[in-house]
């Protein structure tokens, strides 16, 4: 009775530690299971769809769209995983504190990062995930393995939209290569016979079961790609609110959050701080921010 208890107890313990090192540190993982999937995607398009694509005499600069992006997303990949994100140290602390001005609400002077021993610049955030504080912080995503920061948002901003076309341009292919599968067997206009023995006219369904059990592989991938290209265009629609608007992702939550708290500090208790975003400077402004941080402009004039 005394090991029912301590075993369980053992392996809760293992399994909170597997838990933290998964999500509370930086781990390959993620960017394992992204080269899995990629693989796997690319695999059954050039094994499948590319060659009856091909057969189908489908244009070969659409057929080859797909590799273009893929080669694309590949380089900003490797470039947001590897570049500095803009990691605040004590040699560039002084310069990076002038950039932004402190909004008073989200951001005050004279925060200091009890892990790094610095003051917080606005718009910086500490990562527990790489354990130092990052200029204009957005996020830290696990799928490049490395955070998100004012150095490689850039990188970050084209590798997601070329992700969503990647996804988008194989799923019409594939379902264009489907559906003239259909016309040119006719099916539309057959008829099929249920399990009462009656006759039908070929609904949707039949064709999407018919389909399923002619190229389940093709089927399967376009499903997956297909939800994919929804979830990542969604994505991508909300990174580029924010870029229009000079918001990151942390500060976009952190200014819904603050709406239902109080700031002592700046209003009477009785009143509710109000949010102003007063980093943004107008859509172009804002958009040519990601790819020319102020640190990187004050640098070269210097």
């Amino acid at each position: 009775q005394a090991l029912s208890f301590v075993i369980p107890a053992q392996l809760q313990s293992v399994a909170q530690r597997v838990l933290h090192r998964l999500f509370h540190t930086r781990s390959c993982l993620f960017v394992v299971l992204h080269v899995v999937l990629q693989a796997a995607v690319y695999v059954e398009y050039t094994w499948e769809v590319f060659v009856y694509c091909w057969e189908l005499q489908f244009h070969l600069l659409i057929l080859l769209l797909p590799y273009l992006l893929l080669a694309g997303n590949v380089g900003c990949f490797i470039l947001c995983s590897r570049a500095n994100p803009g990691v605040i140290t004590k040699s560039n602390h002084a310069s990076l504190v002038k950039i932004y001005a402190y909004d008073g609400v989200l951001f005050q002077k004279g925060i200091v990062c009890p892990t790094c021993d610095l003051e917080k610049p606005a718009r910086s955030k500490h990562c527990s995930f790489c354990s130092m504080c990052v200029h204009r912080f957005d996020h830290h995503c696990v799928w490049v393995n490395n955070c998100i920061g004012a150095s490689n948002a850039k990188y970050f901003f084209l590798y997601l939209f070329t992700l969503t076309a990647m996804a988008a341009t194989t799923a019409v292919i594939s379902a264009a290569f489907l559906i003239q599968v259909v016309l040119l067997s006719g099916m539309m206009h057959g008829s099929y016979i249920d399990d009462q023995g009656q006759e039908r006219a070929v609904d949707i369904l039949f064709l999407i079961q018919h389909l399923f059990l002619t190229f389940p592989r093709i089927v399967f991938m376009l499903g997956f790609v297909i939800l994919l290209t929804l979830v990542l265009g969604a994505y991508s629609c909300f990174n580029l609110y924010l870029a229009l608007t000079n918001q990151t992702s942390n500060e976009w939550y952190k200014s819904r959050r603050h709406g239902h708290c109080h700031h002592p500090t700046l209003q009477p208790h009785d009143r509710q701080a109000v949010y102003k975003n007063i980093y943004s400077k107008g859509v172009w402004g804002n958009l040519m921010e990601i790819f020319k941080p102020p640190a990187v402009l004050e640098s070269k004039k210097r």
